[in-house]
């Protein structure tokens, strides 16, 4: 039984860093730029939108698709950074230990 206690110990111990590293992901921003830096989108650590930056030059009435799909650029470029960012905490945190793929953690 003495194994056990140190499981228990163990996984309390991964929950307490868990929890420490949910709270600094909510911290934590990374922007995706497109259109060469004319839009910004700021996205938490937990994928969050926090902010959106349109420079004014790329707004055209006549063709919102351009802007949209610069705008979906920029959020597909911040989410990759974000994933990439935790994947790095995560691994630190599991001392390198990869993951089955499709496991997500904290998520």
């Amino acid at each position: 039984m003495k194994n056990l206690g140190q499981m228990m110990k163990q996984a309390q111990e991964m929950q307490s860093k868990m929890d420490e590293m949910q709270s600094k992901l909510a911290e934590m921003e990374m922007i995706g730029c497109s259109g060469a830096g004319m839009i910004e989108v700021t996205l938490s650590g937990k994928s969050d939108v926090r902010k959106i930056k349109i420079d004014p030059a790329v707004i055209n009435p006549s063709d919102p698709e351009i802007l949209e799909d610069l705008i979906i650029a920029a959020f597909n470029d911040a989410k990759s950074k974000v994933e990439a960012k935790v994947g790095d905490k995560m691994s630190e945190m599991t001392g390198g230990i990869q993951l089955p793929p499709g496991f997500k953690l904290p998520f």
